[in-house]
């Protein structure tokens, strides 16, 4: 198992390891995750094992921060969360991911919440951004929810418009 990095009353998020690669697979060929995300080539256990090496592991060496596996207090994978350091943007984006499941149980609320305060507290972050596609109502909505703004539409790459939010603390 990987690294603990916080606790909230439900759930524990930590860092990805090679032993997660069958949730990643799952969890990246939701088709939520192809639809409002994209594909991740993750086709295999493998292909997920070299993934969570290759971005996830290496963000969390790079960076300090990464995305990190939302489990239950039970041990259940339910989701991922937490920070991506993009080149197209000026700062850290919120992101997360959720197994079709257990969308709808709080789960997405209450860790990016305490990704966030985690973010602030712990990685000193003064201002967190994040980005969905224009028709992601859900993904929009949490990041109301937690106190993002709206910002603008930007196109990182040609034919690809996404929604910027931000949050300053």
């Amino acid at each position: 198992m990987g690294n603990t990095i916080l606790r909230t009353e439900r759930l524990t998020l930590r860092e990805l390891t090679s032993e997660d690669a069958a949730f990643i697979n799952r969890l990246l060929n939701t088709p939520k995750f192809l639809e409002y995300i994209g594909d991740r080539g993750v086709k295999s256990d493998e292909d997920a094992r070299a993934f969570i090496e290759e971005k996830y592991r290496a963000s969390y060496r790079d960076n300090g921060y990464g995305l990190w596996v939302v489990e239950t207090t039970n041990g259940t994978p339910v989701g991922m969360c937490g920070f991506v350091r993009r080149d197209t943007l000026p700062g850290p984006d919120l992101g997360f991911a959720f197994l079709p499941e257990h969308e709808r149980q709080g789960y997405g609320y209450e860790s990016a919440a305490a990704s966030m305060t985690y973010g602030h507290d712990q990685l000193g972050f003064t201002k967190v951004l994040a980005i969905t596609t224009p028709h992601n109502e859900a993904s929009i909505g949490l990041l109301i929810k937690l106190g993002f703004t709206d910002d603008e539409f930007i196109e990182p790459q040609q034919g690809e418009k996404l929604r910027l939010f931000s949050f300053t603390y």
